[in-house]
């Protein structure tokens, strides 16, 4: 019994940080998110409409509810966010026919409701961190994360323009390439660390958006286990009572 109390203790101390962990990734960097923090949700949810939903659809997630787990007046929302549709009561769908896109891209955009969940936040992290030139791409640039993309590179101009950097190393003989990193040759309107943290509450937001769930599921799970923790120790003190004249 003694066990199954510090469990739950344990349990319920556990930090959220933790519930925010996603999956895996091919890249080297892990991604730190708080799908909680609502300041965070809403300047990610600023990047994702604006450069996002132009070719991505997210089919699955109403305005309305982003609007109410964010804490945005829906005016606000209706004003800024909304670019497809003139009902707050809508899903997030996509102006650009799927047709056109196919032509243009040589598939459809996928729909990003669910994308973190199916890929993991450190995959979209590192995927919108290692675009880099490459003139032989149509569209100039290529992806260290998802080699020859088809995506352009649509926050070039926060970003800026970088190169992969190589350096020549000998292995069993024989002369190799190894990537090293990054280095910026145009600088866009964001340092590297800004960057870095805007495409944090990107993904921030496209967590919560494949899970809006989540948020109300976990409030409501920390009162489920606090009532467990003092019902165990209530029912433990019954027993004590009923049990402690038997010998």
């Amino acid at each position: 019994m003694r066990k199954i109390i510090v469990l739950l203790i344990a349990a319920l101390l556990l930090p959220a940080s933790v519930y925010a962990a996603g999956g895996g990734s091919a890249g080297a960097d892990r991604v730190d998110l708080d799908v909680h923090n609502r300041v965070s949700l809403q300047r990610g949810a600023r990047i994702f409409h604006n450069y996002c939903l132009s070719c991505h659809s997210a089919q699955y997630m109403r305005y309305g509810r982003m609007a109410d787990d964010l804490g945005l007046p829906r005016e606000v929302v209706e004003e800024n966010l909304m670019f497809t549709t003139d009902s707050i009561y809508d899903t997030m769908t996509v102006a650009m026919p799927p047709e056109d896109a196919e032509q243009w891209y040589g598939q459809a955009p996928p729909d990003l409701t669910l994308i973190a969940r199916s890929h993991g936040p450190d995959h979209i992290y590192n995927f919108m961190r290692s675009f880099y030139r490459d003139d032989e791409r149509p569209s100039g640039m290529n992806n260290r994360e998802l080699s020859n993309t088809s995506m352009p590179h649509v926050l070039v101009e926060l970003q800026g323009v970088q190169e992969a950097v190589y350096e020549e190393v000998e292995v069993n003989g024989e002369t190799e390439q190894r990537f090293v990193g990054f280095e910026i040759v145009r600088e866009g309107s964001m340092s590297p660390r800004e960057y870095d943290r805007a495409m944090t509450d990107l993904v921030n937001y496209m967590t919560y958006i494949s899970e809006p769930a989540r948020l109300k599921r976990e409030k409501l799970g920390l009162w489920v286990i606090i009532f467990l923790a003092v019902f165990t120790v209530l029912a433990y003190l019954l027993k004590q009572e009923y049990w402690k004249d038997v010998h």
